[in-house]
């Protein structure tokens, strides 16, 4: 946790919305956030919530790959946090999209994690130790109507989780990443009715500061913890022998 604490906490999408938020919530606990996106207006607007000195504005479009590794580079101390959080949700109806506007929405969910990732990961394999959470949704599992791109770009985003702990978890098992799914909020992106992001925020921030190995591949929902279905064997196990059944965890 000390080593954590110690470094660069980089949150992606810090412009506005959920990215604002933990941008705000994180510095609070101390840390010193630096926030891309991709308008230098919206990130000075995030810097104003936040004390002097913690907080860096970084003009960076995740979908670009030399900005981000250009951004990394400017970066002084050592990343040891990265929240996976930009992306973009047009609402377009698939006879609408194109193929040209549908990659564009993949560069920016998927392709931007992936930018973001491959450079903190750079970091953080030469001291094993850092903390990545992917902003993660349902959209996968029960589409919306007009969300085909984001849907198959958040989707995926969930498998580069698994892939990710895949290749990791045994040589880097401190390197922890996990998904987080907010739930659905009140930002441009979400509904009217939705959750307030400074509520979800602190929960975030929370799960991006929790360095734990064991939360390595697992996904959150709001506060609490998403277990893997179980087979009816496991389950009878569980209730016969054991006498218990797995708890989730709480943040």
């Amino acid at each position: 946790m000390v080593q954590i604490r110690n470094g660069i906490a980089v949150i992606t999408g810090a412009g506005s919305g959920l990215g604002r938020a933990l941008a705000v919530e994180m510095a609070a606990q101390g840390m010193r956030v630096v926030g891309f996106g991709r308008r230098m207006d919206a990130l000075q607007g995030t810097a104003e919530l936040i004390e002097t000195g913690s907080f860096t504005a970084m003009p960076v479009d995740v979908a670009d790959a030399n900005a981000v590794a250009a951004a990394f580079a400017k970066i002084a101390q050592p990343v040891t946090i990265l929240i996976n959080n930009a992306a973009v949700y047009p609402r377009r109806d698939i006879l609408d999209e194109t193929p040209e506007s549908f990659s564009k929405t993949m560069e920016i969910n998927l392709g931007g994690m992936i930018a973001c990732t491959h450079f903190a990961l750079a970091e953080m394999v030469k001291t094993g130790v850092g903390r990545i959470l992917n902003v993660a949704s349902f959209a996968d599992i029960a589409p919306l109507p007009a969300s085909a791109a984001y849907s198959v770009s958040k989707g995926a985003g969930r498998i580069l989780t698994r892939a990710l702990v895949a290749d990791l978890g045994d040589r880097f098992p401190d390197i922890v990443i996990t998904d987080w799914l907010p739930g659905m909020l009140a930002t441009q992106m979400g509904i009217a009715d939705g959750l307030q992001p400074e509520v979800a925020a602190k929960w975030g921030v929370k799960l991006a500061l929790w360095h734990d190995s064991s939360l390595n591949g697992t996904s959150f929902e709001m506060d609490h913890e998403l277990l893997p279905p179980q087979s009816l064997k496991r389950r009878l196990k569980n209730k016969v022998l054991l006498r218990k059944s797995p708890a989730p965890r709480q943040l």
